[in-house]
């Protein structure tokens, strides 16, 4: 078996909030704490665990996902009126991008994504 990121801890001020976010925008369900995380299964190979701190850097998260999830998670994005933008300096332009061959948008919440579909 190759190297597998299996988790990371992601700081949340709310880490409850943060992971039915998290979880709500990409279609993904929350099922609640697990000891004193909250995580949220990404995929079969990761999860991602929200903690409490109340201080912390800005991470950067960026996820693959076909048309279909793309089209979805922007939408939920839009329908909840939360702020995106074509790249990691424009977070608030509300525009995608097309590098790659795909589409691609950020937003600024409790993770930093590019979701789309690179060729």
């Amino acid at each position: 078996m190759g190297i597998v990121l299996d988790h990371t801890i992601v700081p949340a001020h709310d880490k409850e909030l943060s992971a039915r976010f998290l979880a709500r925008i990409l279609g993904l369900s929350y099922d609640g704490p697990v000891s004193h995380f909250a995580p949220v299964r990404i995929n079969d190979t990761l999860t991602l665990d929200y903690d409490n701190e109340s201080e912390f850097e800005s991470h950067h998260y960026a996820f693959k996902v076909d048309e279909a999830a793309f089209d979805d998670n922007f939408n939920r994005i839009r329908e909840e009126g939360i702020p995106y933008g074509s790249g990691p300096r424009s977070l608030d332009d509300m525009t995608i991008n097309y590098r790659r061959g795909g589409r691609g948008f950020y937003f600024p919440a409790v993770a930093l994504m590019s979701l789309g579909n690179p060729a």
